[in-house]
């Protein structure tokens, strides 16, 4: 059929892949950093185009038929009525409006309300917050907001020579906390309690629509979050979750409706596909194994992994809760972590170190279970993030999951399923393939673990966990499990 493109604009490089249409073979790949820290919270976003220019240098783009864009997910790019920028572009690491989403969820009547509304409560990281954060911290330029994007639809609307026509998609609309899920439509309401007036929304496009041809004619499909475009690149379904193990963790799958959460613990997201993506979130998890090895004394993950496997599934009855800093599930924002059951006889390096694996990865297992008692499928689990090829959590996970562990190899997923949807919008316009049915892409190689004969330990462990749990926290998970 042709060879199509992805772009990942993340919060620090551009990568770029370029695929076969047909079977999504990688044929070749460019990189460029970001010209700025990554851990910066505002940025100009010409440094994305700068990025992308130079990711695309030696001829990378050369006979590409259609390109998709995925981007780093909440942030905010404000522009006035001519579509210039009121200010930098604020990112999704910044955490100033923490106390503006506060002030929304009471500005609409509370978290339920708000799970009603657009299937999340506001978080400081979503652009309704920001917008409030802006008419709290710089009311000059929020009275100058017309219009406002996230990066990928900037990025979109760039390449596409700055059109009349803004557009986004309903993955990357649903994070913004201004577009339901659920109802497929914004709340202009909402945008209005934020910034105090309306502004210009982008038209939310379809799974596989075009959102433009550029002067050259290079097709531009409709483009989406990282989120989204990874769980597109690896291939999941329904039945699939997501598992991500960062410094923070979350869980996600492929559902067929929104769901709304009067708890907020559900953030409701659409998926690139049409389907829906409902993800939990918790504040620890790899964190909570690097605390374990500082207090160790070991230097790497590594190590504290190869420890860990010197005890017994239990850890001789200690119990890691890693409620570091605060949890978001369960919803405990000012607790601590507890490390219960000591004894005389489980007071040994290799125990501790058991524990915070089993800590780490039972929490993450009721996060997997907010999402199955409302009604999600789990048949297997797709577990990212570099800590996940770690020989402890891939011994331990099958079992505290309670399901087939699936662990890809590491690739540019995001990059992919952006490529993925490029075919896709392509197909679609040549009318070789259908609109509800993306293209059949191999799926990611990976390695496939199972529970085995190890699922009632694991099993026998979750109970420890979740009586400790309830004994120390008693209700914490009554309405959300």
């Amino acid at each position: 059929m042709g060879i199509v493109a992805g772009l990942d604009s993340s919060s620090a490089f551009t990568h770029i892949v370029v695929c076969d249409a047909d079977t999504g073979a990688v044929l070749r790949q460019g990189y460029a950093a970001h010209p700025v820290e990554a851990k910066a919270t505002e940025v100009d976003p010409q440094a994305w185009l700068l990025s992308l220019g130079e990711a695309a240098t030696g001829g990378l783009l050369e006979g590409v038929q259609a390109i998709g864009v995925s981007a780093q997910q909440h942030g905010l790019v404000p522009l006035d009525q001519q579509g210039n920028l009121v200010r930098p572009a604020l990112l999704g690491n910044d955490k100033r409006a923490q106390v503006a989403a506060a002030d929304l969820i009471d500005g609409l009547g509370g978290r339920q309300a708000w799970a009603e509304a657009v299937g999340a409560v506001p978080q400081a990281a979503q652009p309704v917050s920001k917008l409030r954060w802006l008419v709290r911290s710089e009311p000059d330029a929020a009275q100058r907001v017309a219009a406002v994007l996230q990066p990928h639809d900037w990025l979109v609307w760039q390449l596409l020579g700055r059109p009349s026509r803004r557009t986004t998609d309903r993955g990357a609309a649903s994070g913004t906390g201004y577009w339901s899920a659920g109802t497929g439509s914004y709340r202009p309401d909402l945008v209005e309690l934020a910034l105090g007036q309306q502004a210009a929304l982008p038209e939310v496009l379809g799974p596989s629509d075009t959102a433009g041809t550029t002067p050259e004619g290079l097709l531009i499909s409709a483009g989406t979050g990282e989120t989204m475009a990874a769980a597109f690149g690896l291939g999941v379904g329904v039945g699939d979750a997501v598992v991500s193990l960062g410094a923070s963790g979350s869980v996600m799958a492929v559902h067929h409706e929104a769901l709304s959460d009067p708890t907020g613990i559900i953030t409701s997201f659409a998926d690139a596909t049409g389907m829906h993506l409902p993800v939990v979130h918790t504040l620890n998890a790899v964190r909570a194994l690097r605390g374990s090895a500082e207090m160790l004394g070991l230097e790497s993950l590594e190590e504290l992994s190869a420890l860990a496997l010197k005890s017994t599934p239990g850890a001789s009855g200690l119990v890691l809760l890693p409620y570091l800093e605060g949890e978001r599930t369960p919803h405990l924002p000012h607790t601590a972590g507890t490390l219960s059951g000591l004894r005389r006889e489980s007071m040994k390096p290799e125990h501790l170190a058991r524990a915070a694996f089993e800590g780490m990865l039972c929490s993450l297992a009721d996060a997997l279970d907010v999402l199955r008692g409302r009604g999600v499928e789990v048949r297997r689990v797709f577990l990212l993030g570099a800590a996940a090829e770690l020989p402890a959590v891939q011994g331990l996970a099958p079992a505290l999951f309670g399901t087939q562990v699936v662990v890809p190899q590491p690739a540019e997923y995001a990059a992919l399923g952006a490529a993925r949807q490029a075919a896709w919008a392509l197909g679609v316009s040549r009318g070789t393939l259908d609109p509800r049915t993306p293209p059949a892409w191999q799926g990611a190689a990976a390695q496939v673990l199972e529970p085995g004969e190890e699922l009632p330990v694991g099993q026998a462990v979750r109970q420890q966990y979740m009586a400790t749990r309830d004994q120390l926290h008693p209700g914490a998970f009554d309405s959300a499990l």
